[in-house]
């Protein structure tokens, strides 16, 4: 049983790095999990502590990932056309993965902006921050989800 739980712990882990650049998967909850396969696994291999930490840490990472592009670009002063630029520009980019992922919220932002009259220069303004803000969260996500797959191997070491 212990060889089943190693198993889903290390496919978890990796699904939740995956997890962090496709959108529809929750990379850091899905790497925080493989933490508790690790524990359930053996209770020596991941302390009570590391969880707690690592448990908290998801749970701000999932704050600041709603939180942060909209303090980020309300910053620059966007409209609620970004906004619904930016999550359209993100679900029809799915289909282009992985540049429409990425450029996906980027287009779908100036867009929004200019469909709200918007000057050029504020449009490309407020996308930028879309995208500034879309890659520090998922930079953040992305050194959770490293930092839990290096604990659950140092935990096989």
């Amino acid at each position: 049983m212990e060889d089943v739980w190693l198993i889903l712990a290390l496919v978890s882990a990796l699904v939740g790095i995956v997890g962090v650049i496709v959108p529809l998967l929750p990379g850091p909850p899905i790497s925080y999990m493989a933490l508790w396969m690790m524990w359930l696994r053996d209770h020596s291999c991941v302390s009570p502590v590391t969880l707690w930490v690592a448990g908290i840490l998801m749970l701000l990472l999932a704050v600041v990932d709603y939180v942060a592009p909209i303090w980020l670009t309300k910053k620059v002063g966007c409209s609620k056309f970004s906004t619904f630029g930016a999550t359209a520009g993100l679900v029809v980019g799915l289909f282009f993965a992985p540049w429409g992922i990425i450029l996906g919220p980027f287009v779908g932002a100036f867009i929004g902006e200019l469909i709200n009259r918007a000057t050029l220069r504020h449009a490309l303004k407020v996308a930028s921050m879309s995208f500034l803000s879309f890659l520090l969260t998922t930079t953040v996500k992305m050194f959770y989800c490293i930092a839990c797959l290096i604990v659950i191997i140092v935990a096989l070491l």
